[in-house]
């Protein structure tokens, strides 16, 4: 069996992510992939007219084999589009949500 590489998975929903994006809006969008540490994160840096922008609507670190999503804020949920290229829910880990409430989800608590 073909086992999959999750750092190319991550990378590729922060892409698809990316490219649905408005034209207009990719002069203030950051893509951050530390390949060594295994952090990888979308960014929203820069300026509209007078007011600032910055927000990070995409965190997924990689710890001990397992995806751990530190922020989502997509519609489709990053979890759900994980499961769909064919990643265990075993390996996902909601690290968004606290650790109490981890072991109710129908994802790996750790």
């Amino acid at each position: 069996m073909e086992t999959l590489d999750y750092r190319e998975l991550v990378k590729s929903i922060i892409y698809k992510y990316v490219h649905e994006q408005p034209q207009s809006d990719l002069e203030n969008t950051e893509i951050v992939f530390d390949t060594e540490r295994h952090h990888y994160l979308l960014l929203y840096a820069g300026w509209h007219d007078e007011e600032r922008v910055y927000g990070c609507p995409i965190h997924i670190s990689i710890k001990d084999g397992k995806i751990w999503i530190q922020r989502d804020f997509t519609e489709e949920g990053i979890a759900n589009q994980l499961v769909e290229l064919g990643v265990p829910k075993t390996d996902i880990v909601l690290g968004f949500r606290s650790p109490y409430v981890r072991q109710f989800t129908d994802f790996a608590s750790v």
